[in-house]
């Protein structure tokens, strides 16, 4: 190295703590995989050849070079295995420089790793391009920095004057202890450039922990470029840094290219072992054998597990319980695989193991490493080491006969192993003393108990006792090396309980065949039973239990079964050919016990069913060219007492076979037709003998009704014809015609007449005239004055005038209209037959209107007519009677005598000197206000005889509305 060259110092200035690890870092150097430098420069001629050298890249994988393989961003030059950079063809460069990326990639891990390869173009004076210069050497002049500073960029100078920088120097790891106590910032190195002497540099650094999260964590003076952390460092966090330094002029110009930094935290055993589980759940088999594996139990330590910090020791502290032995168990002190040490495994004295497992860190050394402690229970599973036994030897029981599904006794066993396992669950065999398989052994899964069941009946008479060998075992097969017990076979003696047994027909369903009709009395067979009881001596009786028709007898002692009526096949009672009848067999034991046997009784047919003619009824036409009728018969016989048929006219009368013929189709069809070429319409009885072809042959004469009618060029009968034909004549069909229309006539009239009287009252108007219309008006009665001498009335007034002609001849508006006005009277609206829902409304509207304006229309709103009955009275004036109490009267309590005392109340209340209410008012019964008259002084005011009013004022009516106003006169 020149002594011209610019060189990047780094000043390592460590605390006592750091240095005290000097010896150890140095040891264990850490390996970090790439390139040695991220950027490769080399100087090359503007004229390339093929396959020439242009520089080498250094890659390490810490694992070799093997694998390594290059590749390049650029089709004009490669990399050889080696790291050789060549040209693939020959090139001229036309420009300063060549920038390509070279790519290294682990063919195992498949990581990929980039470098920068620049390639500047020498000036014409240069006589070759430089090549990658070696190390520089350790020596350095007086110049230099002292031996603690670190040359990573040295400033090469060759013999033209050309320079070319490169990283030849790795900047060793930088080591900080964990957990340091400071104080802090603590300098950990200082980073200076050579060039700091010529200009003012300021220096900085980037990555995590500087100026990415974590941030702060290191810090530089930018002017003295002293690094320091600030902070305690926690390897657990994070195990190392990787910062980059720069070096800038005051500019912010690059004046050195980038430096890595890598600052590895150092590890103190500063975390206790961690088990993944606090409690370990395993098994064993119960007799394993020593070194059997049982479970692995895992602790974790945070610390490096490079390092005595890291490494986890395991050992067992305790047994709980220690039988057999003390030390059934051991651990992989490594691993933490726990395996038997010992026998003696017996889950049936011991099921469960807890044994107490330590991990240490610091190799398992107890003084100086830290400790955590796991529980692994360790359960020991059942095998099959037991054989079941059964409890006794022998076993009794007993089995009424007949009877199945019956459980006879119930056999226990013994079995230590673990309940409800394959192990323990018994399996019971029968070895010997039922070769008919009456008998099955169950398992109840809960006891364990072996029930003997019936499967199959068991009969007295055949067997009275079985001795049956049974065998237990288990689901599972014994463990290897276990024998069964000879307590696993036992005896078990049943009895057979003799019941009395109903008789039972042999043959059930006796089929027999005989011919019908045979006669009564005839024997058919004898339907017996069989007593199964040989040891009972029993009799036994028969019945009948059906016979539908009851054409059959049984025997009651011998079962002999005759006819007690003629059997016939045709009957309902048969069912292809086969009649069905049921008996009853009882025998007298006790209790008594019966049987039921059915006979069929197949009846062969014989003839006794004569043929029946077919159709009954038909109808030809009067001319035989034009249709036949086809006749068939009916037999109730079965073949051969059926067809075919011989159809045959008889002699006599002679008319029929003088008028008809019958020809023959076939065996069961015929065809009669009239022999005649003409024959008058009606009905005609044709008598026809139908003979079938049994042995005998039987005959029978049956008459078929032919309505012989007119018939229309299609053979079809006409209407007048079929009428004539019915018997008819033509008087008769006359009248019955002239009926039907004079029915009808009637009918027709009497709906007009229906029609008309539903119009006529749909025309009627709403309102009816005001003399007979009684709804809602006023009535008018003849009432009388409340006595002329206790008021000052003009009487005159009140007399019913002579004659009408002074009223009539009065100005309008001031003559009497108590009476109905002579006038034209307003149309009403007329009602619709059916009204509209929507037209109501509109209906009711016009009929208040014109009630409103139709001044003959009820009530009529004027002076009342009274009588005059002449002056003075012979009754005395009741106008001297007074009132008990001189106030005003409260008849309120009238309202609770009942409603005859109601309308007395409302009178009462309505009196003129009491506050009017709304219902007087519109009663009508307040006097209206008069002129005051001087009273006699003789004469006190008594409300309760006050006179009636003159006038009266009407309310609003519900259907004509309010009234006119000054329609009455005083």
């Amino acid at each position: 190295m020149t002594a011209g060259s610019g060189v990047l110092l780094v000043l390592l200035s460590l605390s006592g703590a750091l240095r005290a690890h000097n010896g150890d870092l140095t040891a264990r150097e850490t390996c970090k995989a790439g390139f040695s430098e991220e950027d490769y420069t080399a100087l090359i001629s503007e004229n390339i050849l093929e396959g020439e050298k242009l520089l080498k890249v250094s890659f390490s994988s810490c694992l070799g070079t093997k694998g390594t393989q290059y590749e390049t961003n650029s089709v004009d030059f490669k990399v050889r295995a080696d790291g050789t950079v060549f040209a693939t063809r020959e090139l001229r460069i036309p420009s300063e420089q060549v920038a390509f990326t070279v790519t290294a990639w682990d063919g195992q891990t498949a990581e990929r790793w980039d470098a920068v390869v620049r390639l500047l173009v020498a000036q014409p004076s240069s006589a070759r391009p430089a090549h990658k210069k070696g190390k520089p050497s350790a020596g350095l002049d007086a110049s230099q920095p002292p031996n603690d500073t670190l040359l990573p960029w040295p400033q090469h100078q060759n013999a033209n004057g050309l320079r070319r920088q490169k990283r030849d120097w790795v900047i060793p790891p930088i080591n900080v202890p964990e957990n340091s106590r400071g104080p802090f910032p603590q300098q950990l190195v200082r980073i200076r450039s050579d060039k700091d002497n010529d200009i003012p540099i300021r220096y900085s650094i980037t990555g995590v922990g500087a100026d990415q999260p974590p941030m702060e964590v290191f810090s530089i003076d930018s002017m003295s470029g002293r690094m320091y952390v600030t902070r305690p460092m926690d390897r657990e966090e994070r195990a190392s840094y990787h910062l980059r330094a720069h070096a800038v002029d005051m500019n912010g110009n690059k004046v050195e290219n980038p430096i890595d930094l890598y600052i590895y935290v150092i590890d103190m055993n500063d975390n206790r072992p961690e088990f993944v589980n606090q409690v370990y759940n395993g098994s064993v088999d119960e007799g394993s054998k020593p070194g059997t594996y049982v479970m692995t139990v895992t602790a974790n330590d945070a610390d490096d597990s490079t390092t005595a910090n890291g490494m986890v020791r395991y050992r067992i502290v305790t047994q709980t319980p220690q039988s057999p032995s003390q030390n059934m168990f051991t651990i992989n002190s490594e691993t933490g695989d726990i395996v038997t040490v010992a026998a003696g495994l017996d889950r049936e004295k011991v099921q469960q193991y807890t044994v107490i497992v330590q991990a240490t860190d610091m190799e398992g050394n107890l003084n100086y490493g830290l400790s955590n402690t796991a529980t692994a229970i360790i359960s020991v599973t059942d095998v099959n080491d037991n054989p079941p036994e059964f409890t006794t030897s022998t076993y009794a029981g007993e089995v009424p006969e007949n009877q199945v599904e019956v459980v006879v006794a119930n056999l226990t066993v013994m079995d230590r192993d673990q309940p409800h396992s394959p192990n323990w669950n018994a399996f019971y065999r029968i070895i010997s003393g039922d070769p008919s398989g009456h008998f099955s052994i169950r398992t109840d899964p809960v006891t364990n108990e072996g029930m003997v069941t019936v499967v199959k009946a068991v009969d007295y008479e055949l067997n009275r006792a079985f001795m049956l060998t049974v065998m237990v075992s288990n689901q599972a097969p014994l463990a290897s090396g276990i024998q069964m017990s000879f307590q696993s076979t036992a005896g078990v003696t049943i009895s057979v309980v003799d019941i009395n047994e109903a008789p039972y027909f042999p043959s059930n369903h006796k089929l027999i065949r005989l011919e019908e009709g045979v006669p009564t009395g005839t024997v058919l067979t004898t339907f017996s039973a069989v007593d199964p009881d040989r040891f009972m001596q029993q009799a036994v009786r028969y019945s009948k239990l059906s016979d539908p028709a009851n054409w059959l007898h049984i025997n009651a002692t011998n079962g002999q079964i005759t006819t007690a009526a003629v059997l016939d096949r045709e009957s309902l009672y048969i069912k292809n050919n086969v009649y069905e009848a049921t008996f009853l067999a009882a025998d007298n034991g006790i209790p008594p016990a019966s049987g039921t046997g059915t006979l069929q009784i197949y009846l062969i047919d014989i003839n006794d069913n004569a043929p029946e003619l077919l159709p009954k009824e038909a109808q030809i036409c009067e001319k035989p060219s034009l249709n036949a009728i086809n006749i068939t018969a009916a037999d109730a016989d079965v073949d051969p007492n059926i067809g075919p048929y011989v159809f045959e006219l008889p002699f006599a009368p002679a008319a029929v076979r003088k008028n008809w013929t019958i020809t023959r189709l076939n065996g069961d069809y015929a065809q009669l037709s009239l022999r005649i070429l003409y024959l008058e319409a009606g009905m005609y009885d044709v008598p026809i003998i139908v003979t079938d072809s049994g042995n005998p042959p039987l005959s029978n004469t049956s008459v078929i009704k032919v309505k012989v009618c007119p018939c229309d060029e299609n053979g079809d009968c006409t209407t007048v014809g079929a009428v004539a034909a019915a018997g008819l004549g033509t008087s008769a069909i006359v009248a019955i015609l002239i009926c039907v229309v004079i029915l009808l006539t009637m009918v027709l009239l009497f709906v007009v007449w229906m029609k008309r009287r539903e119009k006529e009252r749909h025309t009627k108007q709403l309102l009816i005239d005001p003399e007979d219309d009684v709804r809602d008006n006023i009535l008018k009665y003849d009432e009388e004055g409340g006595g002329e001498e206790d008021q000052d009335y003009d009487l005159s007034q009140l007399q019913q005038p002579e004659s009408m002609e002074h009223v009539l001849s009065k100005a309008p508006g001031v003559r009497r209209v108590d009476e109905r006005p002579v006038g034209a009277e307003p149309q009403y609206p007329v009602r619709p037959v059916v009204p509209h829902p929507g037209d109501i409304g509109d209906f009711i509207t016009e009929g208040l209107r014109a009630a409103d304006n139709d001044p003959t229309a009820p009530p009529y709103d004027s002076l009342l007519v009274f009588d005059y009955e002449g002056s003075g009275s012979t009754a005395g004036s009741v106008s001297s009677l007074n009132s008990s109490s001189s106030g005003d009267q409260d008849y309120d309590y009238l309202n609770d005598w009942g409603p005859r005392f109601k309308k007395l109340a409302d009178i009462d209340n309505c009196h003129p000197k009491l506050h009017p209410s709304p219902r007087c008012l519109w009663s009508g019964r307040i006097q209206r206000p008069k002129k005051p008259q001087p009273e006699p002084a003789s004469i006190p005011e008594n409300p309760a005889v006050s006179p009636p009013p003159l006038a009266t004022g009407f309310p609003k009516d519900p259907v004509r509305g309010p009234a006119p106003e000054n329609r009455t006169h005083p």
